[in-house]
């Protein structure tokens, strides 16, 4: 067995770590405003963010991992802006309709700026071509010449009506037209119409021969109208290329205009070039759209109906600038706060102007994928998981970076316009996914398809180790939080108590938090009351201030605990010794504020088999950790009394008055000097409080929330009055992680107060009951703790052998 010394006690210097206001530099934070912050304590963090940034190929996307506060999200937007500035701007992305397949606008990467340029030259080209193609065609020239094409034709239709009207007269028959259509009178005696009287004289001979000349004169009519459809259409044909002759030269121009202020460089330029095609196949196509109807009034449907036409036609030769990166000096740096599928996969806006819904390439907008292409995309991973056809869409996504926006509010049914499919995209984007530790290795191990899209950890630590170059970032980071927010600057002593908080949010001497959120709150919180007291500089008075008011506005389940242990509900002794009794420490968290108090351990030994009874395990009101404990304190037990084996014990562990349930093995060492007291009938001090774990071979294990315990314990003890013996017990090992409140310090310093440190439970027992443990090896010494409770337990294995033999037997059995 180990050899172990007594307790050693702790005096005030090493109960907590203060930082010397003089070793700071500087009289007040206002002279580091204009210094630069490093990311204080992340080196591991700033360098895998610098690689992965820095790394163009696909599947490396960042996945930042890390505790809300420790400003990942912030350095990381500070890390994308530096990396964007290095990086050129990328294209612009315009989508334009396809008028030989309007369900597929065409999407179109140009150049930075270039989508600019090009949409204002479509709308200038358009507010061109409505006034000037108009004059074009009613120039004088234009105007005879399709005077001439009309007459020309009017000549051709005049012969050809002559022909037709000799042979109507020829047959007694007279051709007229009227609104387009051909009518024919039959003709009496004098030339005239005939009369309805002389119809009726006529006789059935001369009725034959007159149905014999009509349909004569109707074939000779159709002939004639059959005769004069190419002519017509010859007719419009010339008047049409005289329009398109008239008007190309300006269609033509102005689109060459519009190409000559592009860049010759276009990646798409056989795309564009076949647009400006079709559009200019579609407005020579649609000219008489340009011309008004000849003195027709302005509220006539004809000329509205005209002009809608017009304003269609040119809305489609628009261009829908979708991303503008003309004013970037890099690449874009993208932050999606609330990620939903339109904002971050682009969606399709329907007009319902019409009897339904409908949509059209200008209806759609870019999301930030798009947006991000060429640079940075920054998602929450919390975001993402709670929307589960997002999730999904993003790792479609992932796989093969392409996107493509869909027409989601399509109406279906048989009567429902065609959806929008405008054509898919390449986004190369590199993606910064901000997520905790537990989402992080949940993601590993529940999506590793996906996780293989993230190779690049980059994992912000919580603490870091505490060093004068920290500090002094630390104090620029103040600097730079109180010039940003308006707020009056810190002196050295005032920092230099940030940072001693900074320590104890760490629990650490050696370390500080890196959750600078917190430190945040506590400047801007002293910062405030520093200008309410109207002092021009923050103090260290104003920071103790802030942490006593941040106290007030959170301690009242504290102040209750407090309150029925000082009348008396909930029992706690202070002072002399109990047999298997002892306070053990306990740390209550809530999430915004932790606090510790005492709770009584009692432990009852008797002999039997059963071994040890755990009573918060029975009832279910502990978890697997104190479970753990309690099932390690056995061990060491059964081994540290082996010569006494088998043990013949049942013993029994409660914590009193603790009905919300217990956890942690940190109340294992106050178990075992519970359990030793009980066996041995030595009593222990109850004005000493304990807490610690401990391993099977006897070890004092370090425990968590230390510097809260103790406090709460002090606490206790000073409500009822400080005796000068009082005091706790706790692991060696936790020395470093004191940061105890000023006080605690004052009082230990004054000796009203003791810190008593052990490396071995034999130690501690020693300590508890003043007798010697018994644990240091070697024959068990006299008077030792372990031999009396040796004594005990071999008493119990003598009645439980006493009990057996007196035990009937059973019926049909030989003894």
């Amino acid at each position: 067995m180990t050899l172990h010394t007594a307790c050693s006690e702790l005096d005030a210097a090493r109960l907590r770590r203060v930082v010397p206001p003089d070793s700071m530099g500087f009289a007040d934070t206002g002279e580091l405003v204009g210094l630069p912050l490093p990311w204080i304590g992340q080196d591991r963090a700033a360098e895998a963010a610098r690689f992965g940034l820095g790394l163009d190929q696909p599947d490396y996307n960042l996945f930042v991992l890390g505790e809300v506060g420790s400003g990942r999200a912030s350095l990381m937007r500070q890390a994308m802006h530096q990396a964007a500035a290095e990086r050129p701007a990328p294209p612009d992305l315009c989508y334009l309709h396809d008028f030989d397949t309007p369900e597929r606008p065409r999407a179109l990467r140009l150049p930075t700026g270039q989508g600019r340029l090009l949409r204002q030259g479509m709308q200038q080209w358009a507010k061109t071509l409505e006034a000037e193609i108009p004059k074009r065609l009613a120039a004088p020239d234009t105007k005879a010449e399709a005077e001439r094409i009309e007459k020309g034709h009017q000549a051709e239709e005049a012969r050809a009506f002559a022909e037709l009207d000799l042979f109507a007269e020829a047959r007694r028959f007279r051709v007229t037209r009227d609104g387009g259509q051909m009518v024919f009178t039959l003709l009496g005696s004098d030339g005239k119409g005939l009369t309805e009287a002389e119809a009726e004289a006529l006789t059935r001979e001369q009725r034959a021969a007159i149905e014999q000349a009509e349909q004569e004169l109707r074939a000779e009519i159709s002939r004639f109208l059959e005769r004069m459809r190419p002519l017509e259409r010859a007719r419009d044909e010339a008047l049409a290329a005289l329009r398109r002759q008239t008007a190309k030269p300006l269609v033509d121009h102005a689109l060459d205009e519009i190409r000559q202020g592009l860049r010759k460089q276009i990646k798409d330029a056989a795309k564009l070039g076949h647009w400006f095609d079709q559009i200019q196949r579609e407005v020579l196509e649609h000219l008489d759209l340009f011309v008004p109807h000849a003195e027709a009034e302005t509220d006539d449907p004809a000329e509205e109906d005209r002009r809608a036409e017009l304003a269609d036609l040119l809305a489609h030769c628009h261009v829908n600038l979708a991303v503008d990166n003309g004013d970037l000096r890099g690449a874009p740096v993208v932050v999606e706060d609330n990620p939903q599928l339109r904002s971050l996969f682009g969606n399709i806006e329907h007009q319902s102007d019409g009897d339904a819904p409908h949509a059209d390439f200008s209806g759609i907008h870019a999301g930030s994928l798009l947006r991000a292409h060429g640079g940075f995309l920054m998602l929450f991973l919390r975001d993402l998981l709670g929307d589960e056809p997002l999730w999904e869409r993003l790792r479609r996504f992932l796989r093969c970076s392409r996107l493509t926006i869909e027409d989601a509010g399509a109406a279906h049914g048989p009567a429902s316009p065609v959806a929008l499919q405008p054509e898919a995209v390449d986004v190369e984007v590199k993606i910064v996914l901000i997520g905790s530790v537990e989402e992080y290795y949940a993601l590993q191990e529940g999506d590793p398809d996906l996780a293989r899209r993230f190779r690049v950890k980059v994992d912000f630590a919580e603490r870091f180790a505490a060093t004068p170059e920290t500090r002094h970032a630390t104090a620029v980071f103040v600097a730079r939080s109180c010039a940003r927010r308006g707020l009056p600057h810190f002196t050295a002593a005032g920092v230099a108590r940030l940072l001693e908080q900074s320590h104890r949010e760490a629990d650490d001497q050696e370390r500080q938090s890196a959750l600078f959120a917190a430190t945040e709150a506590l400047l801007i919180e002293s910062a405030t009351l520093a200008r309410r007291r109207g002092a021009p500089l923050a103090d260290a008075q104003d920071v103790d201030a802030a942490l006593q008011a941040r106290r007030l506005r959170h301690n009242y389940p504290e102040e209750s605990l407090h309150e029925s242990i000082a009348e008396g509900e909930r029992l706690i002794s202070l002072q002399g010794t109990q047999v298997g009794q002892l306070n053990a420490l306990t740390q209550i968290d809530l999430g915004d504020y932790r606090f510790g108090c005492p709770v009584r351990i009692t432990a009852r030994t008797f002999a039997g088999q059963e071994g040890l009874l755990n009573i918060e395990r029975e009832v279910d009101l502990s978890g697997p950790i104190h479970d753990k404990g309690v099932l390690i304190l056995h061990s060491y037990l059964t081994a540290l009394f082996g010569h006494v084996a088998p043990l013949a014990l049942n013993a029994s562990i409660v914590f009193e008055q603790e009905y919300s349930g217990v956890e942690g093995d940190s109340a294992s060492c106050a178990e075992l000097y519970a359990l030793l007291s009980s066996l041995s009938g030595l009593p222990l001090r109850q004005d000493i409080a304990v807490t610690g774990a401990l391993n099977q071979h006897g070890e004092v294990l370090p425990v968590g929330g230390l510097n809260e315990k103790i406090e709460g314990w002090f606490r206790t003890c000073e409500a009822a009055g400080l005796t000068g013996a009082q005091g706790v017990l706790i692991p060696a090992r936790n020395q470093r992680h004191l940061m105890l409140e000023h006080r605690v310090v004052e009082a230990v310093r004054q000796g009203c107060f003791h810190i008593y440190t052990a490396r071995h439970v034999g130690e501690g027992i020693a300590l508890l009951t003043g007798h010697p443990s018994g644990m240091a090896g070697g024959p068990v010494e006299s008077g030792s703790v372990l031999e009396h409770a040796g004594r005990a337990l071999r008493e119990y294995r003598r009645l439980c052998q006493a009990a057996m033999r007196a035990r009937p037997a059973r019926p049909g059995r030989a003894r």
